[in-house]
């Protein structure tokens, strides 16, 4: 008789060893890998699902080249993160903490994918009554969509054969099993089996399918980051739970970039689109305050401002504190060492805390320079005018470089009611100035601060 296989996955990138570690070998996580028991096939046995389909290798010139269909969801945010609409035939994840709203995402989209096509959402969490009670609070009542609230892989699979979907919504991936399996649902080998499942329902049919997988504050619960190499498509839903504001980010997309982020809030009737983030970032700005900046960053295609406070105060312990919140902090923690060297700033003796308003995360170079000048003006208790940005990134010497897309940053900066503008002095790349808004052209650190000051 063959023996039972024992390995072990990692929840934070899915690696899988043949012991228990403390320490992923291929990510670093620590305490991060769970124990899954493989059962060897028997001779002649075919695993669920491994069906053959006589399906035979074809040459690539062979193959039709053809664009893929792609589909409006009846929501602008989340097409723009998709690359455009969803793409007919694709498996797509979306992932975030539970009650931060991606079933109410899932279900509002109905209402525009009903009117052409038939959905059925497929509910692990949720009785039939309680879907059609939160339909009916989101205004969801559409003829084509089909509810059956069931764990088991097998009914499911069922479902789908007799009511032939054009969509199908697993919410959540978590409670769903296979009985042919012995481990609990939720556990890595239920969740990747039932995964897989319905990736071949999708590859074969062609049937779009949307997937939920919830996380925990860490992201290493039996779901996401182990699915995440299966699916086409990543989403992760973020947001503050004191905060209204949602972001939804796409970490992987074989159909188009990831780099694109939607913005939402949630209010009583459902998700509501933010089709101008700029303005939503900047509300409750206070006027005439030091330690504070404006900056311009790309997220995707889209240009978006956003506020950065810095705060500067004198310590009292022999190393002085630093802390970030949205900005990288071995990164934030160089450009104080740059203001320091360049600026003639003492920041060793005093305490820099940073923070980027309205749950945003900067990431991008540009970002560099309001970065500094925010600590600047703090440093100095010296107000930054309320009607300036600054954009560009900083260099180990002090020196102000480049950054792509300058156009679209300055026309958002206009658009916005902003006056002035510091930007790179050597900027190789061809723009427009906008009407209205007068821009300063800076080749180092004591430039930047003595324009901004």
């Amino acid at each position: 008789m063959a023996k039972t296989k024992t390995v072990f996955y990692c929840t934070e990138c899915g690696n899988e060893t043949p012991k228990w570690q403390g320490r992923c070998p291929a990510c670093g996580a620590w305490n991060t890998l769970e124990e899954h028991i493989q059962k060897p096939v028997a001779a002649g046995q075919v695993k669920v699902g491994t069906v053959s389909s006589g399906r035979v290798p074809k040459q690539i010139s062979q193959v039709d080249s053809g664009d893929e269909i792609r589909f409006c969801t009846g929501i602008g945010e989340l097409d723009r993160v998709l690359g455009g609409g969803a793409v007919e035939g694709s498996l797509v994840l979306v992932g975030g903490a539970p009650g931060i709203g991606k079933s109410t995402l899932l279900l509002q989209i109905c209402n525009q994918l009903c009117k052409e096509r038939k959905v059925l959402y497929i509910s692990g969490e949720e009785s039939e009554r309680q879907l059609k009670l939160r339909a009916q609070r989101l205004g969801v009542s559409p003829d084509n969509l089909y509810i059956l609230s069931e764990t088991r892989l097998s009914e499911i699979l069922e479902a789908v054969d007799r009511t032939k979907p054009d969509i199908l919504i697993a919410d959540s991936i978590q409670t769903m099993y296979n009985e042919t399996s012995e481990s609990s649902p939720g556990s890595i080998s239920q969740v990747k089996d039932c995964t897989m499942a319905l990736m071949q329902l999708s590859k074969t049919q062609g049937i779009t399918v949307f997937v939920v997988g919830h996380i925990n504050k860490d992201g290493n619960i039996a779901g996401p980051k182990v699915l995440e190499h299966m699916v086409d498509c990543v989403l992760y839903f973020e947001g503050d739970p004191n905060s209204s504001y949602r972001l939804l980010r796409g970490a992987k997309n074989r159909f188009g970039s990831t780099n694109e982020i939607g913005v939402f809030e949630m209010l009583d009737t459902g998700l509501v689109e933010v089709p101008n983030p700029s303005q939503m970032l900047l509300e409750g700005r206070p006027e005439g305050a030091s330690g504070t900046c404006i900056a311009c960053v790309m997220e995707g295609t889209r240009p978006v401002l956003a506020e950065v406070q810095g705060l500067v105060t004198k310590t009292s312990f022999n190393v002085p504190r630093r802390a970030c919140d949205g900005f990288d902090f071995n990164r934030a923690v160089l450009l104080m060492a740059v203001a320091e060297k360049s600026a003639g700033m003492k920041l060793n003796l005093f305490d820099a805390y940073l923070n980027v308003i309205g749950g945003l995360r900067l990431d991008e170079p540009g970002a560099d320079l309001p970065v500094v000048l925010a600590i600047a003006s703090s440093y100095r208790d010296s107000p930054i005018a309320d009607d300036l940005v600054a954009i560009g990134e900083v260099g180990l010497t002090g020196e102000i470089r480049s950054v792509s897309h300058m156009s679209q940053r300055l026309q958002e900066v206009a658009r916005l009611g902003f006056k002035k503008c510091i930007i790179p002095k050597n900027h190789s790349e061809k723009f427009d100035i906008p009407d209205g808004l007068t821009v300063y052209r800076v080749k180092n650190l004591r430039e930047a601060i003595a324009v901004a000051m």
